[in-house]
C-alpha cells in the first residue's frame, strides 16, 4: 500500500484538532512512535536527536527534524512544514518557539523524558500537560477502509505461516524453542512482513507462561507447543496470531483436551460478542465467564484483547473496567488463555474488526487443536 496521501493526512490532522478542542489542548507535540507516521507519513528513528511534530490547534503544523533525517520525510507543504535543524542548533528551543505560550500541551506518550523535562522548563510552570494518547488514541483506534485492507493483508500473511505450523511443515520435535522461533520469523518475512515483532514459542510447561521467551528447551513428542507471532508489514500495519499444536507420540492429555475445549468456546463466543455498541469490558466478561464456568477462572490471567494497527498494542483494550463501546472500524485481538503452572497452557488469538454487519475475524486458520504426526 502506498503512503498516506496529503488529503488523508490533512483529514487526520483536522480530526486531531477537533479532539484537541474537546480536551482544551492548545498544541500537540508528537515525537517518536506511531502517532507521527499516522499524521505525517514519516517514521522517525528513535535517536537521541529530537524529532517532533508541533501541531497547534490553529495554524500550520511543523515537523522539527534533524537535518540528516530530512531527506526521509515525504514533503507535503500544504499539510505541514518541515524545520530541519543542524547539529549545533537547539531543537528544544525551536519546538518551544513554535508552541508559543500554550495553556495546555498534549505530549506524545513515547517522548523521551529528557525532552519532556527540557520542554517543561522552557514552556513554564503554568502550562498544563496531557498525554497525547488522550487525543490520538480514540482517533487511531477507528480504522478507515484503507487501514482495514492493510490489516487484512497482514493477517492473511500471518495465517499462511500458521497454516504451515498446523500442516506440519515446520519441524518441532527435537528442535529448541529458539530455533522454531527463528523459523517462524523467517517465514513471516517470506510471507511479506518487513520485520518480525515477536515469535513466542512455548512448549510443554513453558506454555503456562503467557509471554515466555523462547529458549534452549528442546521440544518433545507428546506436548503442547504454543506459538504467538506477528510482525509489521511494509505499510506499517501489524499482524498478531496465536495457535497451539500438540506434537505426536501420544494422545493429548485429557485435562488439556478439556482445557482447550473450554478455551475454544470462550474465544469463539467472545469474538461473536464483539459487536458495534458493545462495551469492551462486556466482551472480556464473555470469555471470562465461560472460562470460569469451565473451572479454569483463576488461570485466565490477562485481558481478552488489545487494539492493533500501526502498533501491535493500541486502543481499544478489551478488559474489565473499560466501558468504551466498540465502534465500526475498531480492530482488536480476541485472545483468551488458560495457564496451569508447571503443567501446560493454551491461548487462541484472532484479529477481529467490529463492523455494522457484525464482527469480522481477519484470521481464518482453524482453531481446533491440531495433533501433528
Amino acid at each position: 500500500m502506498a503512503a498516506p496521501t496529503a488529503a488523508v493526512l490533512a483529514a487526520r490532522i483536522d480530526r486531531v484538532r477537533a479532539r484537541m478542542a474537546e480536551l482544551g489542548a492548545d498544541v500537540t507535540l508528537l515525537s517518536v512512535g506511531a502517532d507521527l507516521p499516522y499524521l505525517t507519513g514519516y517514521h522517525a528513528m528513535p535517536l537521541e536527536r529530537l524529532t517532533m511534530l508541533v501541531l497547534p490547534r490553529d495554524g500550520m503544523p511543523t515537523l522539527v527534524v534533524p537535518r540528516l533525517e530530512a531527506p526521509r520525510v515525504d514533503q507535503h507543504p500544504d499539510v505541514f512544514a518541515v524545520d530541519a535543524w543542524d547539529e549545533t542548533d537547539d531543537p528544544v528551543e525551536r519546538v518551544a518557539a513554535l508552541a508559543g505560550l500554550p495553556g495546555t500541551v498534549a505530549i506524545g506518550d513515547r517522548t523521551w523524558a529528557r525532552f519532556l523535562v527540557e520542554l517543561q522548563a522552557r514552556l513554564g510552570s503554568n502550562t498544563r500537560w496531557l498525554a497525547a494518547s488522550d487525543v490520538m488514541g480514540p482517533l487511531r483506534a477507528v480504522k478507515d477502509a484503507s487501514e482495514l485492507d492493510s490489516l487484512r493483508r497482514a493477517s492473511a500473511a500471518a495465517d499462511r505461516v500458521a497454516a504451515q505450523l498446523q500442516g506440519g511443515d515446520i519441524a518441532l520435535v527435537g528442535r529448541t524453542e529458539r530455533e522454531v522461533s527463528a523459523d517462524l520469523g523467517q517465514r513471516l518475512v517470506a510471507e511479506g512482513h518487513a520485520q518480525v515483532n515477536f515469535a513466542i514459542v512455548a512448549a510443554g510447561p513453558n506454555a503456562a507462561s503467557p509471554h515466555h521467551e523462547a529458549g534452549d528447551r528442546v521440544i518433545e513428542a507428546g506436548e503442547v507447543v504454543l506459538c504467538d507471532f506477528g510482525g509489521t508489514m511494509p505499510d506499517g500495519y501489524c499482524s498478531d496470531i496465536t495457535r497451539c499444536v500438540w506434537t505426536g507420540g501420544t494422545d493429548p492429555d485429557p485435562q488439556f483436551r478439556d482445557l482447550y475445549a473450554v478455551l475454544e468456546d470462550a474465544q469463539a463466543q467472545a469474538a461473536a460478542a464483539a459487536t458495534v455498541g458493545t462495551p469492551c469490558e462486556d466482551v472480556d466478561a464473555v470469555a471470562r465467564r465461560l472460562i470460569t464456568d469451565g473451572g479454569y477462572g483463576p488461570w485466565f490471567v490477562h485481558r481478552t484483547g488489545h487494539g492493533i494497527g500501526l502498533e501491535e498494542h493500541e486502543d481499544p483494550y478489551l478488559v474489565g473496567g473499560n466501558c468504551e463501546a466498540l465502534q465500526s472500524g475498531h480492530a482488536f485481538s480476541i485472545e483468551p488463555g488458560i495457564y496451569l503452572p508447571d503443567r501446560f497452557g493454551a491461548r487462541i488469538e484472532d484479529i477481529v474488526v467490529a463492523t455494522v454487519d457484525g464482527p469480522e475475524p481477519l484470521n481464518r486458520v482453524t482453531h481446533e487443536l491440531v495433533v501433528l504426526d
